[in-house]
């Protein structure tokens, strides 16, 4: 077994489950604590940052001799959930794949930026390289977060699973939450109630009819269209009572070039409409969460430099593409930083059966070594 495989095996045997989508779960601090002592054992300078209490981010320095250009390299630590699994931290290998949770999401990609990492130590190169391996990705990004306001580079590759493409965009989303108001009373005086339930069926149309709208009108190239769906929704108090307040949370996921205003406005509209016609239709909408979109071009000097290093090392060309989920690339760009989605490939993310491409594991590795030093000069 290869160092970075056995790297692999060791972070993947670590629980760090995301306790802000499981309380009670272990969280990052062992993985973190472990990622700490590999960095200082590979020569690296260490720090630790706490994103929260108990929340931490490990940032490995890979210090250059001065003057060339800085590459952030950016990996998460934790994991969702392992209900229905049947050895999450027990991980195996067979056919080249290494099963077990976070092992495609995203620790191979996190063991290839902590080998690159120690392998930039020893190439003496002029520009640093900085490994962060951050918490929270999966549920509010505080690590990455925290990152931004601390930390710059003149470029980042994040290294989620991308089955070695070259990933150039991905969705954003808004969560948004709408309230209708009815007014209560007894179930056998319809002359008094009014039923804020059934008013937000009005509401569920019209979110319907936005969702057909949005993906019959593709806007991006890579990602197609935005979408909209109802997420939650809960009201009412008892059988016999009209309910005087129904509330539904709602995911508008967007595409680069769709604005929070652009999300707002549609939203708005749908109430506006019921408002105009029926006089009884009250209800109020307030945005909970932004995540921007994210996009950057192919003539970026970091795009170019691992489309090169990616075309020599595999011998042949990776693939452009697009991803549909929301990551911490959009954080680094939105911060200043041209940024780059690249990783290893696999299956099973958030799923009951995972696994990572061993090969493709080493071969990122390989790959962010090269980028590192050519582009760090």
């Amino acid at each position: 077994m290869s160092e970075i495989i056995e790297l692999l095996r060791q972070l993947v045997a670590i629980d760090s489950i995301n306790p802000d989508l499981v309380p009670g779960s272990a969280g990052e601090e062992k993985i973190a604590r472990f990622i700490s002592d590999w960095f200082e054992r590979a020569g690296l300078e260490v720090v630790w940052d706490e994103a929260a209490p108990g929340r931490p981010n490990v940032i490995g320095i890979a210090r250059g001799t001065g003057g060339g250009r800085s590459l952030l390299l950016n990996a998460h630590m934790d994991t969702v959930g392992i209900v229905g699994m049947e050895r999450p931290h027990e991980p195996f290998i067979q056919d080249n794949r290494l099963y077990g949770r976070g092992a495609y999401d995203m620790k191979g990609g996190l063991a290839a930026i902590m080998a690159a990492g120690a392998a930039a130590k020893k190439c003496s190169l002029r520009g640093d390289v900085i490994i962060t391996a951050v918490a929270d990705e999966e549920f509010a990004s505080i690590g990455t977060a925290s990152i931004v306001k601390n930390w710059h580079a003149d470029a980042a590759i994040v290294t989620e699973p991308t089955e070695l493409n070259i990933c150039t965009a991905h969705k954003g989303f808004v969560w948004l939450d709408i309230e209708t108001e009815g007014f209560a009373a007894h179930g056998s005086r319809p002359d008094l109630g009014i039923d804020a339930i059934v008013k937000m069926g009005k509401v569920l149309v019209g979110i319907n009819e936005l969702d057909h709208s949005l993906r019959f009108s593709p806007s991006h190239r890579l990602l197609g269209s935005g979408s909209v769906h109802a997420s939650l929704i809960q009201g009412g108090q008892d059988l016999s009572s009209y309910p005087n307040h129904c509330f539904l949370s709602v995911e508008r996921r967007t595409v680069p070039g769709e604005t929070l205003l652009k999300v707002e406005t549609e939203m708005t509209d749908i109430l506006e409409q019921m408002a105009s016609s029926d006089s009884t239709f009250k209800a109020s909408i307030k945005t909970r969460m932004l995540r921007e979109p994210f996009e950057t071009s192919l003539d970026e000097q970091i795009v170019q430099t691992l489309l090169h290093k990616t075309f020599m090392i595999l011998g042949h060309a990776p693939v452009e593409i697009g991803h549909s989920g929301w990551m911490d690339s959009a954080l680094l760009s939105a911060s200043g930083i041209p940024t780059v989605i690249f990783g290893p490939g696999g299956e099973g993310a958030h799923a009951v059966v995972e696994w990572s491409n061993l090969e493709h594991v080493e071969r990122c590795a390989e790959i962010l070594t090269a980028v590192a030093e050519e582009f760090c000069v």
